[in-house]
């Protein structure tokens, strides 16, 4: 991680913050310390939040880092296709979000504004590194890495399936499959679908984060969909389309 980046304030810094496990992005659990902290902080809505942080309530951020690190994470690295690099644009968003929030005016939500900073970050990422090689959709990844998430997608690439025993174990091989074809899309397409098919986004937010107009944010999510069909199509069972 690049925690030298994380700005420095005062009495407790965003860097401290970070480093002490807030801005922890594993999968795995944050450990005792930091469940036992994120439960101590008072219940507040986003925008008390975000006024609390204008004001230099180092607490807030921290809190907000709690809120939305998992789902900024997830996203962007569905979006990036490389988990270490997901993790560095994950910080990278709440650190520049840090910096920037005297800035917010709420126009949108929070969470709005957090996740197009994130995705515009993994955005410019793609276009400025050579695409790393994409997994070969012959070798799924195991379900436990792919994740809930990659589930719901395979699932609804799988709709048409009848329901038999052997369903879970077919949305489940899945996984790897969708995980793969995904890393094989268009930037935009792939960042409209992680955002409706996995985000669950509504259209006009989606829009609101890309910075497109909903007719653009529909006409995108149907090309990417039939694009992202034609990539599995080796791989989905007869019936399925």
């Amino acid at each position: 991680m690049r925690a030298e980046k994380l700005a420095a304030g005062s009495p407790k810094s965003a860097r401290e913050l970070w480093n002490s496990g807030f801005g922890s992005t594993s999968n795995t659990g944050r450990g005792t310390d930091i469940v036992e902290a994120a439960a101590r902080l008072t219940e507040r809505d986003d925008q008390a939040l975000v006024r609390c942080l204008q004001a230099g309530d180092m607490s807030a951020f921290a809190e907000l880092v709690l809120r939305y690190q998992d789902r900024v994470y997830n996203a962007v690295w569905r979006i990036c296709g490389h988990a270490e690099d997901a993790r560095d644009l994950t910080q990278d968003a709440f650190i520049k979000a840090y910096e920037s929030i005297g800035s917010f005016q709420g126009a949108s939500s929070f969470y709005t504004w957090l996740f197009r900073i994130a995705v515009n970050l993994a955005l410019s990422h793609g276009r400025t590194m050579k695409r790393r090689k994409t997994q070969s959709l012959d070798v799924p990844t195991r379900p436990s890495v792919a994740g809930s998430q990659a589930a719901t997608l395979a699932a609804r690439m799988q709709e048409n399936i009848a329901s038999d025993p052997a369903q879970p174990a077919m949305v489940n091989e899945m996984h790897g499959h969708v995980i793969a074809a995904l890393g094989m899309l268009e930037d935009d397409f792939r960042a409209v679908i992680v955002l409706r098919d996995i985000e669950d986004f509504d259209y006009a937010r989606i829009g609101e984060v890309l910075g497109i107009a909903t007719g653009t944010v529909k006409s995108r999510l149907h090309r990417g969909r039939l694009a992202l069909r034609k990539l599995l199509e080796p791989v989905l069972p007869q019936g399925s389309g």
